[in-house]
């Protein structure tokens, strides 16, 4: 009979503060993890500051915070892009896009970015830069927006934390350049009840999202529809952002997942 291995403490103290970390709705305190986890102060700042050099961790000096980074963002996010959220979720937009008569997607965060992982096109729409693989900034369109404006404020802010994380190669102009501008477009979101991108990717092209969540409420994929505005004004965003949180919220359930309180949707 093979013997157990033993634990590597340090090992062991890591993956416990990223778990404790991940399952927070926002940065917690040195001294907080610490208490909970019952791992010595001075450990806990070395563990910390291990994960910080990685990017596992991002450090909130005004705030003396500590919260997920972009690598654990990243690693997080690769449960997205594997097959059980595509499977459940691409007959999902199917039907979608074949309600409404455009094109839909989902999509995942990706660091500071959305990674499409289900395209569908409706024919006859126009053509789009979307497409799965693809990769395009979260402050640039509605997918990135409805999942950023479900996250702790301190989490987004953490993500955007100066002017040089708003630069992107991915877009012909980047439209929101600080994050007090980021800010307006989420709190504008979370009153709205889902997500707006109007010609931010593609000039005289819109899209309407709403976030997909896990069991915890914690946003990991995002719903979306896009259109020409020439086809759709803006006065029929509410009946399409009620069929895409429908269709979010039905998708939040199939993982398990909490499905979203009914917010109200309005213009």
């Amino acid at each position: 009979m093979t013997k157990p291995q033993p634990k590597v403490p340090a090992s062991d103290q890591t993956l416990r503060i990223l778990l404790l970390l991940a399952r927070s709705r926002g940065p917690l305190p040195a001294s907080v993890i610490a208490a909970q986890l019952g791992i010595p102060r001075s450990t806990t700042y070395h563990l910390l500051a291990t994960l910080l050099e990685h990017d596992f961790v991002m450090h909130l000096p005004e705030e003396r915070r500590y919260g997920l980074g972009i690598a654990a963002v990243e690693l997080s996010s690769a449960y997205g892009r594997q097959e059980p959220l595509a499977r459940l979720g691409r007959p999902l937009v199917a039907t979608l896009v074949e309600r409404l008569g455009m094109s839909g997607h989902l999509a995942v965060p990706l660091g500071r970015d959305v990674l499409y992982i289900i395209e569908e096109r409706y024919p006859g729409t126009p053509s789009l830069v979307t497409d799965v693989n693809v990769r395009l900034p979260m402050p640039a369109t509605a997918s990135g927006r409805a999942i950023l404006s479900q996250l702790p404020k301190a989490q987004a802010r953490a993500l955007f934390p100066n002017a040089e994380s708003f630069v992107s190669a991915h877009t012909r102009e980047y439209p929101i350049t600080k994050y007090s501008e980021l800010r307006s477009v989420l709190d504008e979101t979370v009153t709205r009840g889902y997500a707006v991108e109007r010609g931010s990717i593609t000039e005289g092209i819109s899209s309407v999202a709403a976030s997909v969540v896990d069991h915890r409420g914690w946003p990991i994929a995002a719903v979306a529809v896009t259109f020409a505005d020439r086809d759709h004004g803006t006065d029929e965003y509410p009946r399409l952002a009620a069929e895409v949180i429908e269709t979010a919220a039905t998708l939040s359930a199939r993982i398990h997942g909490r499905t979203p309180a009914a917010q109200p949707v309005t213009d």
